[in-house]
């Protein structure tokens, strides 16, 4: 098997990039279900690609140093709101959080100010179940 990276790096070197997600996915159930909601609740339009044996819906992409991610459909994925936190960045938050309870998704964490203008912050369960959620700067 050949190396990833033959290159030898010295372990006090900083391996973390300064815009730490580079990409993420939130698994669904149901593929179609899980599209419409997210597109009825942001506004957007995913674009459905293969990915081997998954089937992702990519979420836009605003191209480097941006991040994306997708939904994904795969025999090893599982919705859960238990793990790790997708935060999605928007224009304002409470409208969005608005849509998802009328979409099928319930709140789990209201419009909750963070210190410091850092702004503000809240979670949903999705359709799948998932946890998810949404920052906004205002």
């Amino acid at each position: 098997m050949a190396a990833c990276n033959r290159h030898v790096i010295p372990e006090d070197r900083v391996m973390l990039n300064p815009t730490v997600p580079a990409w993420f996915e939130i698994p669904t159930v149901d593929l179609d279900r899980a599209q419409a909601f997210y597109e009825h609740i942001l506004g957007v339009a995913l674009k459905r690609e293969p990915m081997g044996e998954s089937e992702l819906a990519v979420f836009p992409y605003g191209g480097r140093p941006h991040v994306s991610g997708a939904l994904i459909r795969h025999a090893e994925c599982s919705p859960a709101v238990q793990g790790s936190i997708v935060y999605l960045s928007v224009e304002d938050l409470r409208p969005v959080l608005q849509r998802a309870q009328a979409h099928g998704g319930d709140t789990l964490v209201p419009c909750t100010a963070l210190p410091g203008d850092m702004g503000y912050f809240a979670q949903f369960r999705d359709t799948e179940g998932n946890r998810v959620g949404l920052w906004s700067a205002a």
